[in-house]
């Protein structure tokens, strides 16, 4: 199982390998347009990474300006999103508590599984620095704008759990001192052959879910996936 430190810094093609091939049937902009119209938004994104997140919306919104604290990642974000053939993006360095915008500058404020790393990286101010990268998003939002944060809720099940103590407390946290409301979605990962979801699974998340899916034969790994929104 490799470090994600070391992923998100130094290799961006194996994460994005993995997360390219997650949510394969198109569950998630689906869930994320129930949420918060993005017809003409301006949409700020926190913890871009690899522009998985950005690629989806940019389609479907005017602008979108995308913000990692991985100059490794965000450089191979951008050579995705040359593809898409748009000039409405943008992507910057910045560390999620820190954002370089103005006051009101965004309808909507969107972070995919970045904040959470506060709670599991083993950090003793995650409750502050949460509250610093809420109070960031909210900061951007114009009045009625959403603040978007999606995170796991379980790889390998098919309902959702909480996969760890430090995540449901960061959970509680966003719903009963922050104000956010959850949903969920199924977002399973669909690979090209066993051998192929094994290789890459286990080498992110470990020997457990390798040997699931050897032992099962299956190219496909359930994922469960939450989203909490509160409008501002």
């Amino acid at each position: 199982m490799a470090e994600h430190h070391e992923i998100y810094e130094k290799n961006a093609d194996v994460y994005d390998n993995l997360v390219s091939h997650e949510d394969y049937e198109g569950n998630l902009l689906s869930e994320i347009k129930r949420l918060v119209p993005l017809t003409g938004k301006d949409v700020v994104e926190l913890g871009a990474g690899t522009g998985r997140i950005t690629g989806l919306l940019a389609p479907e919104i005017k602008t979108i300006k995308a913000f990692d604290i991985s100059q490794h990642m965000l450089d191979f974000a951008k050579t995705k999103l040359d593809k898409l053939n748009l000039n409405n993006w943008e992507f910057t360095a910045a560390d999620n508590r820190m954002i370089p915008l103005s006051d009101k500058c965004a309808d909507i404020v969107i972070s995919g599984w970045s904040i959470g790393y506060f709670a599991t990286w083993k950090n003793e101010e995650w409750k502050k620095d949460t509250q610093k990268a809420v109070d960031e998003m909210e900061r951007m939002l114009k009045p009625e704008g959403a603040a978007l944060i999606i995170e796991t809720l379980g790889t390998g099940h098919k309902q959702p759990i909480e996969p760890m103590k430090e995540l449901s407390e960061y959970y509680a946290f966003l719903e009963n001192k922050l104000g956010f409301s959850r949903s969920w979605i199924r977002t399973d990962y669909k690979f090209n052959s066993v051998d192929d979801a094994e290789k890459t699974v286990r080498a992110f998340f470990g020997d457990e879910l390798g040997d699931y899916l050897k032992d099962n034969k299956t190219a496909v790994l359930p994922e469960c996936t939450g989203l909490w929104v509160k409008t501002v």
